[in-house]
């Protein structure tokens, strides 16, 4: 694979984000490499994942068991379904390793959840590092850092 421009970078967040938004959640799926992780630190300023507890730290397997948990006809949380939003700021090229395939993408959202009268409004930051491989961008990594990653939660349904 040719090194990928700063735009086509930035391109596919801005594409993985509208995947979420049309609730694409198996195309969206096909973006992670397979030994792929979505992180979601629990605190600011988290540095490992496996040592401290995190609000999800996900690999592709468990990415699939909860998208198949959200299309199952009993999962009664989803009756009617979530929908969601993303707002980006335009993401910036963080770092390039042109020599190892590895890219690192950084943007800020809002993003909003909404199901029936309940609407949740988050705010943060992604930061996604993705390789490059012979099918084109993957995800290696989508870190997602919330502003008040350590306020108490209800049901995080689906996906920032």
């Amino acid at each position: 694979m040719t090194a990928p421009t700063d735009r086509q970078l930035i391109d596919f967040v801005y594409a993985e984000a509208r995947l979420l938004d049309e609730l694409r959640f198996e195309d969206w799926l096909q973006l992670f490499a397979d030994d792929g992780f979505y992180w979601m630190p629990l605190a600011h300023g988290q540095t490992d994942p496996k040592l401290h507890t995190s609000l999800m730290y996900e690999d592709k397997l468990l990415l699939q068991i909860r998208i198949e948990r959200l299309r199952g006809a009993r999962t009664f949380s989803q009756q009617p379904i979530s929908r969601c939003h993303h707002l980006l700021q335009q993401p910036t090229v963080e770092a390039r390793d042109e020599a190892g395939g590895v890219y690192v993408v950084r943007s800020g959202f809002h993003y909003v959840e909404t199901r029936r009268d309940e609407q949740t409004l988050y705010a943060g930051w992604a930061t996604h590092t993705l390789v490059g491989d012979a099918a084109g961008l993957r995800i290696k990594l989508k870190r997602v850092d919330l502003v008040n990653c350590d306020a108490a939660f209800g049901n995080l349904q689906l996906f920032m």
